[in-house]
């Protein structure tokens, strides 16, 4: 009777804690966030979303650590959330526009918070925190950017940004005494020596070193998705998938060519091809295993790219190198001359040099493949 008694007394002093919903990435800043909340008597749920694009907890990158150790540790709940076609969307049409490459910064933010607020009012929570600190990114985590973000994603004052809380305007759950504003910080910029100090205040040992966790910032990531874009304004998961693997050569305006550069990649584009797919490889030496997908049956174009998979193969020195095609159940061979760095050059999807957001000039006619620009004394 006494134990049950003392259980029931626990429950309802948790039931009366402020309750909050918390974003975690897995990243030091969002952890730190829930952990100052957390030594504030504050209930925290956090949740993670996974995207396709890399903030995913099977990848390493800070934007993407396997968030639930620390939820282990520290005795928080955890959610996992997916926001799939959500964020391919905003993605492709973004409000707010891209950053310096394809990332959404802005419209990602809103829709983090939108779907929060969700899961805030499913669980009845009071607030929601994020580990946001002030000037750390251009896009969305200025002074005026925080406003805009709130107010379009619906959750105007709600939203707890502890480490940069003093440098802020005072939120709802602070005015309301949920939490108490003289236990948050006032970090800004993009230094780690604040967060690195709390983290060790806190017995934060493991955490990650910043990187880029999404892929959408990354430029040669970006290049591709830009060009699949452009030639396939709905693409599959897989296509997505590929982007993330070998290298990457367009062909003509359907088909594209993607080259595996060690085994694990040979065995990833294996994993991923599909029925219709073409598979291209040098046998009896080393070689990549090439992936040709998209277009109709083009003679030109698969020599084309039995003559970039020659290039990559351990035969490269070879004048004339016999190559495996091999589509479904049906297998044919090859002979072609290795291609040159001049039609690598002209073909691989990559950002210019000089970078920039534009495609690079082309001389392509309407209607003309890109192989068939390609002088014929290289076919």
């Amino acid at each position: 009777m006494e134990t049950e008694k003392r259980n029931s007394e626990t429950m309802e002093e948790k039931d009366k804690r402020p309750k909050a919903v918390a974003l975690l990435s897995g990243g030091l800043d969002s952890t730190l966030a829930i952990l100052v909340m957390l030594r504030q008597g504050v209930d925290v749920h956090a949740i993670t979303f996974l995207t396709h694009f890399g903030c995913d907890i099977t990848d390493s990158s800070s934007c993407s650590r396997d968030p639930f150790p620390a939820a282990r540790k520290f005795g928080f709940q955890l959610k996992l959330a997916h926001l799939a076609d959500k964020f391919f969307e905003i993605v492709k049409n973004p409000k707010f526009g891209h950053g310096k490459n394809m990332n959404p910064c802005v419209d990602c933010r809103i829709l983090m918070l939108r779907e929060a607020k969700t899961y805030m009012e499913l669980i009845g929570a009071d607030f929601l925190v994020t580990g946001e600190v002030l000037g750390q990114r251009p896009m969305s985590q200025r002074r005026d950017s925080f406003p805009l973000i709130d107010r379009e994603a619906g959750v105007e004052g709600l939203v707890l940004r502890p480490l940069s809380a003093k440098l802020l305007p005072e939120t709802l759950p602070e005015k309301r005494g949920l939490v108490n504003r003289e236990l948050l910080y006032g970090f800004r910029g993009r230094t780690r020596k604040p967060q690195m100090a709390l983290a060790a205040e806190l017995g934060l040992e493991e955490y990650p070193t910043p990187a880029g966790g999404c892929l959408l910032t990354e430029p040669t990531y970006a290049w591709r998705l830009r060009d699949l874009l452009e030639h396939n304004p709905d693409p599959s998961l897989r296509d997505i998938e590929l982007l993330r693997t070998g290298r990457h050569f367009r062909l003509s305006e359907e088909a594209r060519l993607i080259v595996g550069r060690n085994h694990e990649e040979n065995e990833k584009i294996a994993a991923l091809t599909e029925r219709g797919d073409m598979l291209l490889s040098v046998e009896g030496v080393g070689s990549p295993l090439s992936l040709l997908a998209g277009g109709p049956d083009d003679e030109a174009v698969i020599r084309l790219a039995a003559r970039i998979t020659a290039r990559y193969s351990d035969a490269k020195g070879l004048p004339s190198v016999e190559v495996t095609v091999r589509r479904d159940d049906e297998v044919s061979y090859l002979p072609v001359p290795p291609a040159g760095n001049d039609i690598l050059d002209e073909l691989r999807i990559a950002v210019p040099e000089g970078g920039g957001k534009r495609g690079r000039k082309r001389n392509r006619k309407a209607g003309v493949p890109r192989h068939e620009e390609v002088s014929l004394s290289h076919i």
